[in-house]
């Protein structure tokens, strides 16, 4: 880790494990620390006006960091549907059938390192290196909640209804960012995440005059 002064109020911890730092920063429970925001490969503390922030700068440099399992704790698993309309496209980038595509993603373990582009939006690390592709050339203007994709070397499932470049595999029907609930992300820094695969359950349209209920079948 390197720590870098900020301003008057801040420290910038640069990292390769920055979900790690933030879980052993806020185990700290240093009362001049208000925020605990981490990166890509940072972590920025932010402190109370006034505080000796050159005092902070070693602390944190040598703060030692909790393994992966201590950080959170069972995995949060996501039943999804692979029926993504980009899954024919990463089988053909990658040389994979949809079949072996959809293998590598679901056994994998991911972690989130951190949150950003859009509340509740986790950026998963542990994408099988086989299905590092690069986000579409031009992003879609509305992809549904629930959509579980890839973009690089991360894996994410939109938490909500927004614009994106990210390749879709397939869905979930998992909320993960609800207002009325504390927190309101299902996902956190440190959150162990899987993905299970199951069938897509569609309701079959009766035959006329046989009533108006469908039937439930799989497919």
């Amino acid at each position: 880790m390197k720590v870098r002064r900020v301003g008057d109020a801040a420290l910038l911890i640069e990292t390769e494990a920055p979900h790690r730092v933030h879980a052993a920063v806020r185990r700290l429970a240093l009362p001049e620390v208000v925020g605990v925001v981490p990166g890509a490969r940072t972590v920025l503390v932010t402190v109370r006006p006034g505080t000796d922030v050159g005092r902070l700068g070693p602390l944190l440099d040598d703060l030692p960091l909790p393994e992966i399992d201590e950080v959170a704790a069972d995995p949060v698993c996501f039943p999804v549907v692979y029926d993504g309309a980009d899954l024919d496209e990463v089988a053909g980038l990658t040389g994979l059938s949809r079949d072996e595509v959809v293998a590598r993603h679901a056994s994998a373990e991911y972690v989130v390192a951190y949150l950003g582009f859009s509340p509740g939006f986790g950026y998963l690390t542990g994408l099988d290196e086989a299905l590092h592709v690069p986000r579409r050339d031009s992003p879609r203007t509305a992809v549904p909640a629930g959509s579980v994709a890839i973009a690089g070397p991360y894996g994410a499932v939109y938490p909500t209804p927004s614009p994106g470049g990210w390749r879709l595999l397939g869905r979930t029907t998992i909320t993960l960012w609800d207002v009325e609930r504390d927190p309101p992300s299902l996902l956190q820094p440190g959150t162990r995440v899987r993905f299970a695969a199951e069938r897509a359950r569609v309701r079959a349209v009766p035959p006329a005059g046989s009533g108006p209920k469908g039937t439930e079948v799989t497919r």
